[in-house]
C-alpha cells in the first residue's frame, strides 16, 4: 500500500491521503513528510546564504533491522560535529521536512529561552497578564513557567486513541481533524474556553497537556507582537544555519500548532542537537541550557503519567525537554509515532530520528529506541 499512496492523477481512492486518515497507518508513511499538502502551514525561513555545513565521516553501524522495526523514515547521527550515519526510507528524502510531533514543543522551549534572554518573556509572569482571554479557564493563576514545565493544573486527558471528547475538539480546532457536518467552524484560541476544570494545583505533578504549549505560543506572540513562525525563523532557524526552511501547521485563523506541528528536515533537526552540544553557539543562551540541564523536579516527574513509558529511569522535565540523569546525561525531545532528538553533550553525540510508527505511543518501540540509543552512545564513546 505505501508504494501506491498518492500515486496517480488522481490517486486511487484507497491510496488517497486525507485530513481524515493522515495520522493513521499506512497513510502516515506519506503524510508525515507531506504535511503542508494536508494542513495549512506557515513558513519558517532559513538563510540559504548562511548554511551550517556538517562534514560527513561515516561509521559502520548494524542498525538496519532496528530502523525497519521502528518504522524509521529518516535518521541522522552526528558525532563530534560530523555526520556519521544517515538513512531514509518510506519515500522520505534528505530535503523533505518531516513532522516533529511533540519534538515541536522542545523547539518552542529553545525559542522561549532566546526571548527570556532578550527580556521579552518572563517565566514567572502569569499567563493571564498576556492572554486575559483565558482568565475564566483553569489556567487562571498559572505562570509561563508552569506551561514550560507541564505543571499547569488543567483537566485534559491526552488520549491519542480517543474518538470523541476534548482531545477531538482540540484536533478539530487546530485543523488536524476534519469537521463533521453538524460542527461549527472552530479555532485553537477559542478552544481554551472548554478547559474550565482544574486538575490539581499549578506547580504540582508533571501533567502532559499539549494545549499548554499552544497557549505558550499565544503568550509569545502577545509578548512580542510578532508571529511565532517569524520569531522561530529570526531567532533560531536563520542564525543556526539551517539548510532548509521549516514550517509549522496553523489553524483556520493562523494560530500555530506549537505543540506538534513543526516540520523540519532530519538534518536540520540534528543541527539543533549539535547547537546544544556546542553550548548554543550564541543562538540559544547558555544560561537557559544550563537551567534545562540542572533543573526540573524529579518528584513531579515521578508523580506524572509518562513514567510508564520510561520505567525505572531517573528522569526530569524542564522547559519542554526531557532529561535522563546519569554519568553522561541524555537530553531529548520526544514525539508520538516515533519522533526523537537525543543529545549527549558530554560525548558530543546527536541522534535525530523521524518515524511513522502505527501507534502514537508504543511502549515496546520506545523501550527498543532507548536501548538502541544507549548502544549507539557506547559504540561512539568507545
Amino acid at each position: 500500500m505505501a508504494a501506491s499512496l498518492m500515486h496517480g492523477f488522481p490517486a486511487a481512492p484507497e491510496g488517497q491521503v486525507t485530513l481524515a486518515n493522515w495520522r493513521t497507518p499506512p497513510f502516515n508513511r506519506w503524510a508525515f513528510h507531506h504535511v503542508r499538502e494536508i494542513v495549512p502551514s506557515a513558513d519558517i525561513a532559513n538563510d540559504p546564504a548562511h548554511v551550517w555545513q556538517l562534514p560527513s565521516r561515516p561509521v559502520a553501524m548494524e542498525i538496519e533491522a532496528f530502523l525497519e522495526e521502528t518504522h524509521t523514515d529518516g535518521m541522522v547521527i552526528v558525532h563530534r560535529g560530523a555526520i556519521v550515519f544517515e538513512r531514509y526510507a518510506n519515500g522520505m528524502a534528505p530535503e523533505a521536512p518531516h513532522i516533529l510531533m511533540s519534538v515541536s514543543k522542545s523547539m518552542l522551549g529553545l525559542l522561549a529561552g532566546a526571548l527570556v534572554e532578550r527580556a521579552a518573556l518572563d517565566p514567572e509572569r502569569r499567563v493571564t497578564d498576556l492572554v486575559p482571554e483565558v482568565a475564566a479557564t483553569a489556567y487562571q493563576g498559572a505562570t509561563i513557567r508552569h506551561l514550560l514545565d507541564m505543571r499547569a493544573g488543567v483537566a485534559f486527558d491526552e488520549d491519542y486513541l480517543a474518538t470523541s471528547g476534548p482531545v477531538i475538539a482540540y484536533r478539530k480546532a487546530t485543523g488536524w481533524n476534519p469537521l463533521q457536518p453538524a460542527d461549527a467552524p472552530s479555532d485553537l484560541r477559542s478552544f481554551y474556553q472548554e478547559l474550565e476544570k482544574p486538575d490539581g494545583p499549578h506547580g504540582g505533578r508533571f501533567h502532559y497537556v499539549s494545549p499548554n504549549t499552544d497557549l505558550l505560543g499565544w503568550v509569545i506572540e502577545r509578548a512580542t507582537g510578532r508571529r511565532y513562525a517569524e520569531l522561530m525563523s529570526e531567532l533560531l532557524w536563520k542564525p543556526m544555519g539551517a539548510e532548509r526552511s521549516a514550517y509549522v501547521t496553523v489553524d483556520r485563523l493562523g494560530a500555530p500548532r506549537c505543540a506538534g506541528g513543526m516540520c523540519t528536515t532530519v538534518r536540520d533537526l540534528a543541527r539543533v542537537g549539535q547547537l546544544i552540544v556546542e553550548d548554543g553557539r550564541r543562538v540559544i543562551p547558555k544560561r537557559w541550557l544550563d537551567d534545562m540541564l540542572r533543573n526540573g523536579d524529579p518528584q513531579a516527574w515521578a508523580a506524572g503519567s509518562f513514567v510508564e513509558y520510561f520505567p525505572g529511569l531517573p528522569m526530569r522535565y524542564r522547559s519542554k525537554w526531557y532529561l535522563l540523569d546519569g554519568d553522561a546525561p541524555l537530553l531529548f525531545g520526544f514525539g508520538i509515532h516515533g519522533q526523537n532528538l537525543f543529545i549527549d553533550r558530554r560525548r558530543e553525540i546527536v541522534i535525530a530520528k523521524a518515524s511513522c510508527q502505527p501507534l502514537p505511543l508504543d511502549a515496546g518501540l520506545i523501550a527498543k529506541t532507548m536501548s538502541m540509543v544507549e548502544g549507539l552512545r557506547a559504540l561512539l564513546a568507545g
